[in-house]
C-alpha cells in the first residue's frame, strides 16, 4: 500500500511561531501530526471511503496550512526552542522536629503539580507522569503525558495539566486530550483557568489570556520576569513576578494596581479577598485584592518556594528552600516549623486538617496538620510513614492518537450530539441534540475539529459566559 508523507513547518524568529504539521496518506487513512518543532506533538487518523477521497482530504489540509505560511521542510533541521525547567535547590531542614507525615508516594521525578479535591489527590512530575491517589494514599491511576508537568489546576469539575511542550491537557476524562495549545514563544511557568478562560504566566514575565475556543484574547508584559504566580477571579487576574504582584482587569483593558513585594514572587495563592505571594526574601505576603496593599507578612527562615491557606486564610502554610514547612496564624504569628522529611515543598494544598505537598525529591506527602498531630510531632512523636507503592496493574492513560468512533445507531443513552461547522473562516462546534441553546458554541479541542463532522459527548455543562463545556469522552459519529 503506497504511503506519502508531507512535512511542513512554520517558524518565524521573534514572532512566536515555531510549529510543524505533518500529513501522511496510506490507502484510505489520513494521519495528521502537529505541534511544536522538536516535540512529538499531537496526532490523529481519519479513514475515508476511498483512496481518492483520502488524497483529496490530505491535499485540502496541506493547502490550508500553506496559505497560513507553512512551508515544506526537513524534519530535524530546526532545533526545538528551549524550555525552562525549574531547578530548585534544597538544603537540609534546621527544624528541631519532623512533620507527622502519614504517607509518602515517590513519583520518580521532581514534582511541581498538585491538586487536592474531595475525591482524590493529583500529582504531576517532570517526567510527564500524573498520578491520582485516594486520600488514604492508594494509587488509583496514571496519566502518561508527552512532556514534563509544570502545574495542575482545576476549574470546577475539569482538571488541567500544563506541560513543557506548550500544551495544556484536559485530564477530566479517562483519555487525556490537548485542550489548549500555547504559542511557541510562551514558556509556561504557571496557569490558572476560570470558566474556561486560560491565564498563562511565563518565563519573561508575560501574562497571556486565551479563551474557551483556544484563541488568543490579550497579553501584558509585567515589570519583572519569571512569572511563577497567576491567579484569577471575576474581578482581576493577579500576576506575580520578580518585581511583585500586578493586578489586571479581566478583559485586559488596564492595570488595576501593582505592589512591589519583599523579593521576587516564587509562588502564589488566593482566597476570596486576598492573594498570597511567597517570595525569595523569606516571606509570604498577603495582599488585598481590592487595593493591592500588604495586609500581613509571614516570615520564614529561607526563600519561600510554596504557600497555601486553610479556608478563609485562618492558617497560612509555607514551604522553604531548606526542607521545612511552617504554619502561621492569620495575623502573621508563627505557630510552628517542622522538617518535611522529603526535601523542599514546591507546591502545597490544605484540606480537612491535612497538608499535602509535592517536593524536590519527587514525593507527594500527606501531613497530619491537626492540632493534636502537630503537638505530638513537636514533642518528637510522629506516626510511622507509609511508603506508598504502585499497584501491579495500575491503569495508565495516554493522550489518544485518534478519536474513537461510534455509529449513529449506537449513541449511548443520555449522549449529546454536537457538530463542527465553519463560521467566518473558523471552525466552531454547536449542539445538535434537543434541549440546548443551538446558538451557543461548545468548548471543543481544536485538534479534533473537522468541518461537517458530528460527535457524541457524555454531557454538556453551561458556562456563565454563554457556551457549553464537554464532560466525559468525545467520540466521532460515523
Amino acid at each position: 500500500m503506497p504511503r506519502a508523507t508531507t512535512y511542513l513547518e512554520l517558524s518565524q524568529d521573534g514572532a512566536g511561531a515555531h510549529k510543524f504539521y505533518e500529513v501522511t496518506v496510506e490507502g484510505t487513512a489520513v494521519s495528521v501530526r502537529y505541534g511544536r518543532i522538536g516535540a512529538s506533538g499531537q496526532s490523529g487518523t481519519t479513514t475515508f471511503p476511498t483512496e481518492a477521497k483520502a488524497r483529496a482530504a490530505a491535499a485540502k489540509k496541506i493547502g490550508e496550512k500553506v496559505r497560513k505560511g507553512y512551508a515544506p521542510a526537513v524534519r530535524g533541521q530546526r532545533a526545538a526552542r528551549p524550555v525552562t525547567r525549574r531547578e530548585a535547590t534544597s538544603a537540609p531542614s534546621t527544624a528541631r522536629a519532623v512533620a507527622p507525615v502519614l504517607w509518602r508516594f515517590r513519583t520518580g521525578s521532581a514534582a511541581f503539580g498538585i491538586h487536592i479535591d474531595e475525591d482524590r489527590c493529583w500529582v504531576g512530575n517532570q517526567a510527564g507522569d500524573v498520578y491520582t491517589l485516594s486520600h488514604g494514599g492508594e494509587v488509583l491511576a496514571r496519566y502518561a503525558l508527552p512532556d514534563g508537568v509544570k502545574c495542575l489546576v482545576a476549574d470546577d469539575f475539569w482538571i488541567y495539566a500544563g506541560c513543557d511542550d506548550g500544551t495544556v491537557y484536559d485530564l477530566s476524562s479517562k483519555l487525556p486530550f490537548a485542550a489548549y495549545d500555547i504559542a511557541a514563544d510562551v514558556d509556561i511557568f504557571w496557569l490558572d483557568i476560570r470558566e474556561g478562560v486560560l491565564n498563562v504566566s511565563d518565563r519573561d514575565g508575560g501574562l497571556t489570556v486565551i479563551d474557551h475556543e483556544d484563541e488568543y484574547q490579550w497579553a501584558r508584559k509585567s515589570q519583572g520576569g519569571h512569572g511563577w504566580m497567576v491567579r484569577a477571579d471575576d474581578r482581576a487576574v493577579y500576576h506575580g513576578h520578580q518585581r511583585g504582584v500586578t493586578a489586571y482587569e479581566p478583559g485586559g483593558a488596564g492595570e488595576l494596581w501593582h505592589t512591589p513585594t519583599a523579593g521576587g514572587v516564587l509562588f502564589g495563592w488566593q482566597e476570596d479577598e486576598s492573594v498570597y505571594a511567597g517570595t525569595g526574601r523569606h516571606v509570604v505576603q498577603r495582599l488585598s485584592k481590592a487595593t493591592g496593599s500588604v495586609e500581613a507578612t509571614y516570615r520564614a527562615d529561607t526563600a519561600v518556594y510554596s504557600c497555601a491557606t486553610a479556608p478563609g486564610g485562618r492558617f497560612v502554610f509555607a514551604g522553604d528552600s531548606a526542607s521545612s514547612v511552617y504554619c502561621f496564624a492569620a495575623d502573621g504569628t508563627r505557630l510552628w516549623k517542622l522538617g518535611t522529611g522529603s526535601g523542599s515543598a514546591l507546591s502545597m494544598q490544605y484540606l480537612d486538617e491535612k497538608l499535602y505537598m509535592v517536593t524536590t525529591d519527587g514525593s507527594l506527602v500527606c501531613v497530619d496538620a491537626s492540632e493534636a498531630g502537630i503537638a505530638a510531632a513537636q514533642q518528637g512523636t510522629v506516626p510511622a510513614t507509609v511508603d506508598v507503592k504502585l499497584a501491579a496493574a495500575l491503569p495508565t492513560y495516554t493522550p489518544a492518537a485518534t478519536v474513537r468512533t461510534v455509529s449513529s445507531a449506537a449513541v449511548p443513552a443520555g449522549g449529546v450530539v454536537v457538530e463542527c461547522v465553519r463560521e467566518g473562516g473558523r471552525l466552531r462546534v454547536h449542539v445538535v441534540s434537543d434541549g440546548f441553546e443551538p446558538s451557543w458554541n461548545v468548548q471543543f479541542p481544536r485538534g479534533m475539529r473537522e468541518p461537517g463532522t458530528r460527535y457524541v459527548v457524555e454531557a454538556l455543562h453551561p458556562a456563565q459566559a454563554g457556551f457549553y463545556r464537554v464532560r466525559g469522552e468525545i467520540r466521532r459519529l460515523v
